[in-house]
Order: C-alpha cells, then sequence, then structure tokens
C-alpha cells in the first residue's frame, strides 16, 4: 500500500517521527460490531486507555475515500451513527477509495494500512478465522493472510467466537505465523477465557513479545506476531455459555440464510441477544483490555528502538 496515500493525523505522524509508542486501532468495531451509544464510548474509551499507557493511538477508517491513520473524535462519531458506513476490508479498499465513500476498516485491512505507515503494534476485539464450514464453503478470513503478509504485531481476544479456532491456529501454522497467548496456557473463545486448545507460546511479559518481533525482523523474516488476550476474569463468559450461543446463533443464521459480509454483525447481534446482553459487556472488557496490551507492546518495542 502507498504509504503518500495515506492521511496520517498530525500527532500520529509526530509520533512515528519521533519513535514513541503508537497503536493502530480498527473501526469496524464502531460502525459494525456494536450498538450507539456503546460503540462510540468504546471507541474513544479505547483510546484513552492507549494513551493513559503511555502510547498515541490511531483509529483507521476510510473517510470521503480517503484512507486516514488518527480519526477524529467527529469521524469517531459519524462511524458510530451512519448507517451509510461501509466495511472494508483489504480487497474493498481500492473501491470504497475509488467511490469517495466512508468506510470502516477490518482487522485485514488496519494492518495493511498499519504497516504501510509504520505502526507495528494493532488492536482489535477478535480476529476473522477458519469458519465452522470452511471445508465446504472455503470461509477463511484475510485477516489471516494479513496477519502474515505484514510486519504487524496484532493484539486481540483470539478469533471471532463462532470461528474455528483448532482449524485458525493450524492455518497460521501453515502461513509460519507466530502465536502467544497472553499469561494463558489455553487459546482464549473471545467471550470465555478458554477454548480447550492449547497455546502454542505463552508470553509472560510484553517485553518478551517486542524481543520476540524484534528478532523475527533482524532475521528477515516478514510477517506479523499474533498475541491473543484472555478477557477479564470478571466480565468472561463460561465457555459452555459461549459455545451454547453460538449454536443458537449459527442456527439462526442457517433459517435467516445470511452470507458474505452481513455474517459477522448478524452473529454478533445473535450472540448479545442469546446471552441477554452479557456477551456486549464482554466485548467491551475484552478490548478495554486489549488495549492496555497493546500499549504495553507497543511501549517496549520503542524501548527496544
Amino acid at each position: 500500500m502507498n504509504r503518500e496515500r495515506i492521511v496520517v493525523a498530525p500527532g500520529v505522524q509526530e509520533a512515528l517521527g519521533d519513535g514513541a509508542p503508537v497503536v493502530a486501532l480498527e473501526s469496524t468495531i464502531i460502525a459494525h460490531g456494536m450498538p450507539y451509544p456503546e460503540n462510540v464510548e468504546t471507541a474513544l474509551a479505547v483510546e484513552r486507555i492507549v494513551r493513559s499507557h503511555g502510547a498515541v493511538p490511531a483509529t483507521l477508517g476510510v473517510v470521503a475515500g480517503e484512507v486516514v491513520a488518527g480519526l477524529t473524535a467527529e469521524q469517531i462519531e459519524l462511524f458510530g451513527t451512519d448507517r451509510e458506513v461501509e466495511k472494508a476490508g483489504e480487497r474493498e479498499l481500492p473501491l470504497v477509495v475509488a467511490r469517495k465513500a466512508h468506510a470502516a476498516v477490518t482487522a485485514g485491512a488496519s494492518i495493511a494500512i498499519a504497516g504501510a505507515v509504520g505502526i507495528r503494534v494493532f488492536v482489535t476485539g477478535g480476529i476473522g478465522g477458519v469458519g465452522p464450514l470452511a471445508s465446504k464453503d472455503f470461509d477463511i478470513s484475510a485477516d489471516l493472510q494479513a496477519i502474515a503478509a505484514y510486519s504487524v504485531i496484532t493484539v486481540c481476544a483470539g478469533t471471532k467466537a463462532f470461528m474455528d479456532v483448532p482449524a485458525t491456529l493450524e492455518y497460521l501454522e501453515t502461513m509460519r505465523t507466530p502465536v502467544a497467548t497472553w499469561r494463558a496456557a489455553e487459546f482464549p473463545l473471545f467471550y470465555s477465557r478458554r477454548s480447550g486448545v492449547k497455546s502454542p507460546w505463552v508470553a509472560r511479559e510484553a517485553g518478551e513479545i517486542a524481543r520476540a518481533f524484534d528478532a523475527k525482523m533482524s532475521l528477515g523474516m516478514n510477517g506479523g506476531i499474533l498475541v491473543a488476550v484472555p478477557v477479564p476474569e470478571e466480565e468472561a463468559l463460561p465457555e459452555e455459555e459461549t459455545r451454547g450461543a453460538i449454536d443458537k446463533a449459527m442456527a439462526r443464521i442457517r433459517e435467516a440464510a445470511v452470507t458474505g459480509k452481513a455474517v459477522t454483525p448478524f452473529l454478533l447481534n445473535a450472540i448479545r441477544e442469546e446471552t441477554g446482553g452479557r456477551s456486549l459487556q464482554a466485548n467491551v472488557a475484552l478490548i478495554r483490555n486489549n488495549a492496555r496490551v497493546g500499549a504495553e507492546i507497543a511501549a517496549a518495542l520503542s524501548r527496544s528502538g
């Protein structure tokens, strides 16, 4: 992606020029992942958390056809309230730019933008993964290829809860992507702390991840690292509740015959209804927690040079 075609907010540009820690943030959670006003409140709270831990936030999106690294508070409000804001993965970026449209960017597109401007840490809620019916419909999220392709550390709470966790980890191994969990032996299940799948690497502190990333770069091995952070215990859903809600949501989507980019928002809403809103509380908690961990990693990278 051409760095010169990306509008970088002055504060973000200054931090990058000074070698200060910067954390990229996606915008689909604002436009398509949460209802209003929780979406805008959470986005602004996440930015405050990043700042409070010594890093500069850069929320990413497309505004009137311009790719922007560092949305303003007014633009975040627009993304949270305007139903015409589109959802753009990396594939769709040329289309929304050509049409001068507004678009929230997915994790994969965010990683591409972050890599282009030199932001080395990206924070999201959950990434896309290998879908539950991938053997039939080839549903493998482009997020996984972006993580493998661009030299950015992605901090998340695992895959979206309805994805196939073991298959996702197998795919990341195939793509030669290092995967860590943050102080936990099991890979998290988004709303829940445990998935029953053992983590390939347990990271105990931010410096450990920063050193591994620096080593990867020094070896000439381009591409990112995935760090999965379990949702805080007090807001986590029991694993059986998450799996039960997913099963019911999947039955609803089959009945409604929803396909394509509408799948994720439909399932998130269905799971929220099936859990009586508890999944939304967990979602807010995990993205806030991920922001803290991401800022710590960005700070450790900045110190390491």
